[in-house]
């Protein structure tokens, strides 16, 4: 039986500022294959959730490097995974740039709607403040990245077995 459980957005908020500029060794770094940034937001996630979804193909998960999800690296997977998840782990819902907060995830996309960049919302006011890796940031301002679209992910719940 599933049960719904709160989302920590302290402690993901808290686990993007510890590891935005380095690494954490409990996971693989995928700088030089594609790039680190939803590893590193799915971190980050979990650190707030507290719980995986162990479906093989469909689910996110991480156990290492070569036995994750496509959810766990990819931003469209990610995407994907996070808004139709009716399963345990986390879940969210599109939300308009005002109603984002810390702990959510902001992608960032072209104009014909190719997403490929997922850092962490670590402060919305007075300007939204993320935190990411592949190009590593700390507390960048939104504002600074060049990006066509951005579509704005709050995580509204987790879901774990009872």
């Amino acid at each position: 039986m599933l049960i719904e459980t709160p989302y920590s957005p302290e402690r993901a908020v808290a686990c993007a500022r510890r590891w935005a500029l380095s690494r954490n060794p409990q996971y693989y770094d995928f700088e030089d294959i594609g790039g680190d940034c939803t590893n590193f937001a799915s971190q980050c996630v979990y650190a707030g959730a507290g719980a995986m979804n162990f479906t093989p193909v469909t689910g996110w998960f991480y156990r290492t490097a070569n036995d994750r999800t496509a959810s766990w690296t990819g931003v469209e997977f990610l995407y994907d995974f996070l808004v139709k998840n009716a399963g345990p782990g986390p879940y969210a819902v599109e939300v308009p740039r005002s109603d984002a907060l810390p702990g959510d995830i902001v992608q960032l996309g072209t104009s014909d709607g190719h997403f490929y960049h997922s850092p962490v919302i670590v402060e919305t006011r007075p300007r939204i403040l993320v935190c990411a890796h592949t190009i590593d940031a700390l507390d960048r301002p939104l504002d600074t990245y060049v990006y066509a679209r951005a579509r704005f992910l709050h995580i509204a719940g987790v879901r774990r077995y009872q």
